[in-house]
């Protein structure tokens, strides 16, 4: 098995159904990407789910100003994790920010733990988990070809953010952290 926990980032469907604003043009090749990943980690996987908070505060509001779609409750459908992953996923954490990178998640890592990054999308909420994480110390891979980015262009500029703190954060494909 692969050593560290698998946050796998909001794989949810409101980032993979077409029709939604948010989705994400590339959600199918990271989900492939994820169901690849899975049996390494076995039960030491985390599945994180962006949801809307039941009143936005300070520069949250001009966020969903913007997205009033997205204020909805927590058990909404758009927020469910998508089919593939519904049944899979051991340990489910919700957050109403960007970043995965909260109390929860940091317990299940370790304080000298490894983290492993998946999801949607890079330029965001990956992102965002990524350098809090590595803020905190911990040993952080981002699988890029797990994740998928809001366009090609901000998955790929993300991807290259992400390198410019190594060794912090490392960035690999899925053959280079499980093989094939």
């Amino acid at each position: 098995m692969t050593a560290g926990l698998l946050a796998v980032i909001d794989m949810q469907r409101v980032f993979a159904e077409p029709d939604s604003p948010w989705a994400g043009p590339r959600y199918a090749e990271a989900a492939a990407g994820i169901r690849r990943l899975l049996p390494a980690f076995g039960d030491r996987v985390t599945f994180t789910r962006f949801v809307a908070p039941d009143k936005p505060t300070g520069a949250w509001r001009a966020y969903y100003a913007r997205w009033p779609f997205a204020l909805q409750p927590p058990d909404a459908p758009l927020w469910r994790l998508t089919d593939d992953f519904a049944d899979r996923a051991p340990h489910v954490m919700d957050a109403t920010t960007f970043g995965k990178w909260t109390p929860e998640l940091a317990a299940r890592v370790g304080p000298e733990g490894r983290l492993v990054l998946a999801g949607v999308s890079t330029d965001c909420c990956v992102l965002s988990t990524a350098l809090a994480a590595a803020d905190a110390g911990v040993e952080t891979l981002v699988v890029s070809d797990a994740c998928a980015g809001a366009d090609d262009a901000s998955h790929a500029r993300a991807l290259d953010v992400m390198e410019l703190y190594g060794p912090l954060i490392r960035v690999v494909t899925v053959d280079q952290l499980i093989g094939t």
